[in-house]
């Protein structure tokens, strides 16, 4: 029964701060994403340079604008894309581009909606820093569980540089998450590399971006 309670809880408040992070993502964060984000465009470009050629099937987590894909659509024309994000308004953003009929949208949150499956990648950039080590147990095995077998995970977002600051953004967390909808928790590239090897995955490469404590990893469904 306590068992039961926790995790009741921890669901409980997991959906609670996906709604709070909805409601910020629709009232103030679709109107300027692309500025904001304009300075993570190389970033989101290593994401294309890193899927492999022949890529046909991709589930975009947190596509927001779908600013990344620019760059998947250059390199896969033909491409079938999936845009994962819990906000509709910032999907509403991605419906003026011109590669938008290309593209299935998902609105939802990651942890309740059919992300699908048989993707060849599932890509995310700027995204998962949001959620705490227990949700991204439970994304990365629905990620891996929605992938092909050998598919392809890529995730270019913020990380922290050591435990000491890993624990300080969580602090942080815990002490203003009543206030503030939109609070990074960021682990270290090693802790989230020990949650994809518990998921299933193979770590294939990490790699340094251009942009402030980002770092991409790429990481094989074994």
């Amino acid at each position: 029964m306590r068992l039961y309670r926790f995790f009741k809880e921890q669901y409980m408040d997991l959906n609670e701060r996906n709604e709070s992070m909805r409601d910020f993502f629709n009232r103030k964060a679709a109107e300027c994403y692309d500025e904001v984000h304009a300075v993570f465009m190389r970033t989101k470009e290593m994401i294309t340079e890193n899927l492999p050629d022949g890529t046909k099937k991709v589930l975009d987590l947190g596509a927001g604008t779908g600013l990344e894909l620019i760059y998947l659509f250059n390199r896969f024309a033909d491409a079938q894309v999936f845009a994962a994000d819990i906000s509709e308004n910032m999907l509403a953003e991605l419906d003026k581009r011109d590669f938008a009929n290309k593209v299935t949208k998902i609105v939802g949150d990651f942890f309740a909606v059919d992300l699908g499956k048989d993707y060849d990648a599932v890509i995310s950039t700027s995204a998962l820093h949001h959620f705490l080590k227990d949700d991204k147990k439970i994304l990365f095995d629905r990620i891996y569980k929605a992938l092909k077998p050998g598919g392809i995970f890529i995730n270019s977002d913020k990380y922290a540089n050591n435990p000491e600051e890993e624990a300080a953004c969580l602090a942080d967390y815990y002490k203003n998450k009543e206030n503030r909808p939109h609070i990074d928790t960021p682990i270290t590239v090693e802790a989230e590399s020990e949650l994809l090897k518990k998921a299933g995955f193979e770590i294939v490469d990490i790699i340094e971006c251009d942009a402030e404590y980002y770092r991409l990893i790429k990481a094989k469904k074994a």
